[in-house]
């Protein structure tokens, strides 16, 4: 069964407002800005009694400040009524904060008339380090449309917890900066570029005539080969560790071709791999630069 108790945090402008629209459209019942302290009763509150099938979600931001040094108790609490819960923790580049704020002119929650909106930004991300250490999944909202956060939002709410671990494959332009929440990266950017054939330039790795131009070429089957094995091996000990979450970032120059070619092939071997239905692993892709 999916997780059915989500906590929502991450900066001010990331995308929780989103977030919580879009569990509430799922059925959960959603509380924004709840004190950390209230958690652990209001838990108890929702799930017991009977009400096991009731999905809840709760936002937590910088606005409980005093609150969040505590968070690692609460969650104990949690563990100890044998709730299933998950943390999400949102975030973007200051850059992108800075935008996001000029274009909507909304106030920051922690700037003042001493305060700018970027020392605000600076003391948030400070504020927040208890539960963005908690999380079991970070989310950067930097380049994700409202649209493809949702879809991120629903993919996580949706998840089985049969699964030991989820293995998201995504591709990404090194052009456009490297993803902030990859726990690895790989760079293919010395393999053959299909951008330079007039008649590939437009498709992108999705398509079949780019798919069996890179698929001829032996360096991308080595960078397969050699980026497949080295997952392979560290799954186990990945999950041995209680992961739940793992993000592969396979990065080209423009982020159209041969990272979508290889993230599609690494996920569907993980998918049909005999090892990755024995650990119960859940396997997913997303293509950054590719608006689907």
């Amino acid at each position: 069964m999916p997780p059915n108790f989500l906590i929502i945090s991450g900066s001010s402008g990331s995308g929780k407002t989103i977030a919580l629209q879009v569990l509430e459209d799922l059925g959960f019942y959603c509380i924004d800005n709840l004190p950390p302290s209230l958690i652990p009763d209001m838990a108890s509150r929702m799930m017991g009694s009977g009400a096991s099938s009731q999905k809840c979600a709760v936002s937590i931001d910088s606005r409980n400040r005093d609150f969040l040094g505590e968070l690692s108790s609460h969650f104990d609490s949690l563990r100890s009524m044998n709730i299933d819960f998950r943390v999400i923790f949102l975030d973007a580049d200051d850059q992108m904060l800075l935008q996001r704020y000029s274009e909507t002119r909304r106030k920051h929650p922690l700037s003042d008339q001493h305060t700018s909106l970027s020392e605000a930004i600076a003391k948030e991300r400070k504020i927040l380090e208890p539960i963005a250490d908690l999380a079991h999944r970070h989310l950067d909202t930097s380049r994700t449309t409202p649209h493809e956060l949702r879809s991120q939002i629903r993919d996580f709410a949706a998840s089985s917890d049969d699964s030991s671990l989820t293995l998201l494959f995504q591709s990404f332009g090194f052009k456009y900066g490297s993803p902030s929440d990859a726990d690895f990266v790989f760079d293919v950017r010395c393999l053959p570029n299909p951008h330079w054939d007039p008649e590939l330039k437009p498709l992108t790795g999705l398509d079949a005539p780019v798919h069996a131009y890179l698929s001829a070429q032996p360096k991308c089957m080595d960078m397969f080969e050699h980026i497949r094995d080295f997952i392979a091996h560290w799954l186990p000990s990945f999950i041995d560790d209680n992961r739940n979450y793992m993000t592969v970032a396979i990065g080209c120059t423009g982020g159209k071709h041969r990272s979508v070619f290889l993230s599609n092939l690494l996920r569907k071997h993980f998918s049909e791999d005999e090892q990755s239905e024995q650990l119960a692993i859940l396997t997913q892709v997303r293509h950054r630069e590719l608006s689907l």
